[in-house]
């Protein structure tokens, strides 16, 4: 079973909050927000810190921050063992695991369901897809049993319609992009009836990796290789000192391009 220990934040409007406090106790009615602290949630934004936590997984007990490490990782989620869509995506992610292993990035997904059914759902994911997800091989990686649905709350991967019972709620399809700060710089929501895109995955990656090192952004549809965009911050003047005076194309002055190529 999973745990955590999330900070929880309950924000009251000023004059809420007054006439709270200042109603006597004896007439003052239940707060069904103090009663119910399940319900609050880590506000979970781009640049934030992704929650820490500890999981029983297919790899043995993890702390997720510890698991991270200096590396990247990429956490997704799936809404049950023995579905579909889930067998496809996972046995596409564990054939892309050398790609993502050149990158230092880590993979985890997420299902709520037991080791033991996490166990045989990897041997029917290996028959399907021709992966190598079992523990050892050169595509495997963990798959946190997530029974509680607590990790799955921790990360708003609950749909709306199942919020109140957890017990039984399906995961959505969720990607969060972790860097080895343990900020999240990537977050993706699916419907449980959509598949994911591997490719976009490790695109988004190779983005953001190319970014830190830099200092670009990236247009769309960009693959590693190709023309980069000059942020606004940098001024043309600077961008050619950076990248050279040849080297930067300025279609207007706030859409300057370059190449990265040596």
């Amino acid at each position: 079973m999973a745990s955590f220990t999330p900070v929880l934040r309950c924000l009251l409007r000023p004059n809420v909050a007054s006439r709270f406090v200042t109603r006597p106790l004896s007439s003052a009615p239940r707060a069904t927000f103090v009663s119910t602290p399940r319900k609050e949630q880590p506000r979970l934004r781009l640049g934030s810190n992704a929650p820490n936590f500890t999981a029983e997984t297919t790899h043995g007990k993890i702390d997720f921050h510890e698991y991270i490490g200096n590396s990247w990782c990429i956490l997704f989620s799936h809404p049950a063992d023995f579905t579909p869509v889930c067998t496809t995506e996972l046995g596409a992610f564990a054939k892309m695991r050398p790609e993502f292993d050149a990158r230092n990035v880590k993979l985890i997904g997420l299902s709520a369901n037991g080791l033991a059914q996490h166990d045989d759902w990897i041997k029917d994911i290996d028959e399907v897809t021709g992966s190598s997800m079992h523990a050892g091989s050169d595509g495997s990686f963990p798959v946190i049993a997530d029974e509680s649905r607590e990790i799955a709350y921790l990360y708003d991967m609950v749909e709306q319609s199942q919020i109140e019972n957890l017990a039984t709620a399906f995961t959505i399809r969720s990607v969060f992009i972790v860097d080895p700060q343990k900020k999240i710089r990537l977050i993706m929501t699916y419907p449980a009836s959509t598949g994911r895109n591997t490719s976009e995955v490790l695109r988004v990656i190779d983005s953001l990796q190319t970014a830190d090192k830099a200092g670009i952004a990236t247009p769309v549809n960009w693959n590693v290789g190709e023309d980069v965009i000059v942020p606004p911050t940098v001024s043309t003047a600077d961008a050619k000192k950076k990248f050279g005076a040849e080297n930067v194309k300025e279609l207007k002055p706030y859409l300057r391009f370059t190449s990265l190529k040596k």
